[in-house]
């Protein structure tokens, strides 16, 4: 029987995963996961998470430890959602795959390990056309992307966020803030920012990586602030997945996070939050840093969005925007053929249907743009 692994370093990788676990689970295959022990708060909402969801998962102190599992078990395919250094160690059986956690923003989506694999599932032409153009090599297959499957499944299948449950008004317009951790706009917010949206609904969906360490104190700071407030709810750690949020919202705020194109791919409107709080080794003098780390090519879709330069524009840009979704729905049809690629729900059955049609098969390039 076909064994497909899931190496799950963050548990945010599981948003790329699931819908790909949920159809393997459909056609009968035998799929896992691998986890590894990380900072004690993430891995108590990891544990939780994948209790939540019934995941078959082994734990691993490290990625050498992940690596003996892997010999050890000899699975036909472990997936991985972002670089791994062992795949040259693993048993000839085993091949590898790379599904990459998120689209957009950031230039380490074009890393020359994501291409060192047996196959990595990309999204849209904007992808295909950029990664091929760097590694002629590599074994790059169109598929779509993942993450935004269940916003396209029927209605009825679509996991939709419980308003009512958290205490918010379904009949109520919803805003979804759903900041990335670095460069972030999070720390531009206001102490009061969901008293500044009174008749709304509040969802803030921060990222993952704003629960940790001292740099990001003033995200949850403000995170503790606004869970006060009677129209506002703020995602817990182990409510890892934006996807329940984007499909209860009518809009979206964010900044430098590829969830502006996702959220853009359900046509509903976006603002682009340009403030945003730098450490001073990314502004300035040091701002070439900053330069190195976001991907440029990404200029080209910054009409996805309407945008806000400051906090204090803010509120009267989404008005504006709510109230004329069509000002930017041409250049969020554009963003999301580009980069998100199909929108037809079945992205997950076409990466299955490819491993497993090629279980046994190679085409691993240790040096792909060689």
């Amino acid at each position: 029987m076909v064994h497909v692994v899931f190496d799950t370093r963050e548990l945010y990788f599981l948003t790329q995963y699931l819908p790909v676990w949920r159809e393997l689970a459909r056609r009968g295959v035998e799929a896992s996961f691998v986890a590894y022990h990380n900072r004690p708060q993430a891995q108590e909402a990891m544990r939780r998470a994948f209790e939540a969801a019934r995941l078959p998962v082994t734990w691993c102190a490290t990625k050498e430890d992940g690596l003996a599992h892997y010999r050890h078990l000899a699975p036909d395919w472990v997936v991985f959602g972002n670089g791994y250094a062992h795949t040259d160690q693993l048993l000839e059986r085993t091949r590898t795959a790379m599904l990459y956690h998120g689209i957009g923003m950031k230039s380490d989506v074009y890393a020359p390990q994501l291409v060192e694999h047996d196959v990595r599932f990309v999204e849209g032409p904007h992808y295909v056309r950029l990664l091929g153009e760097m590694y002629p090599r590599a074994a790059l297959v169109a598929v779509g992307y993942a993450k935004t499957d269940p916003l396209f499944w029927p209605e009825e299948r679509r996991p939709r966020f419980d308003l009512a449950a958290a205490g918010l008004d379904p009949a109520r317009p919803t805003l979804l803030y759903a900041p990335t951790h670095s460069p972030s706009s999070f720390a531009l917010m206001s102490e009061d920012f969901p008293a500044h949206f009174e008749g709304w609904n509040v969802l803030v969906k921060p990222h993952y990586l704003s629960w940790f360490s001292s740099s990001r104190r003033s995200h949850r700071r403000l995170m503790e602030l606004w869970s006060g407030a009677p129209n506002c709810h703020v995602a817990p750690l182990e409510q890892f997945d934006p996807v329940p949020f984007m499909a209860v919202a009518d809009l979206l705020v964010s900044d430098a996070s590829s969830v502006l194109f996702e959220f853009a791919a359900t046509g509903k409107p976006v603002v682009w939050c340009d403030f945003l709080a730098l450490p001073w080794y990314r502004r300035g003098l040091f701002g070439h840093r900053l330069r190195k780390r976001m991907d440029a090519s990404i200029d080209a879709y910054r009409d996805v969005a309407a945008h806000a330069g400051r906090y204090a524009d803010l509120r009267a840009t989404v008005a504006d925007e709510l109230a004329h979704p069509e000002l930017h729905s041409a250049a969020r049809r554009r963003a999301t053929e580009q980069l998100i690629g199909p929108t037809d729900g079945r992205v997950s059955e076409r990466i299955v249907d490819w491993l497993l049609a090629h279980v046994g098969t190679t085409t691993r390039q240790r040096t792909p743009s060689g």
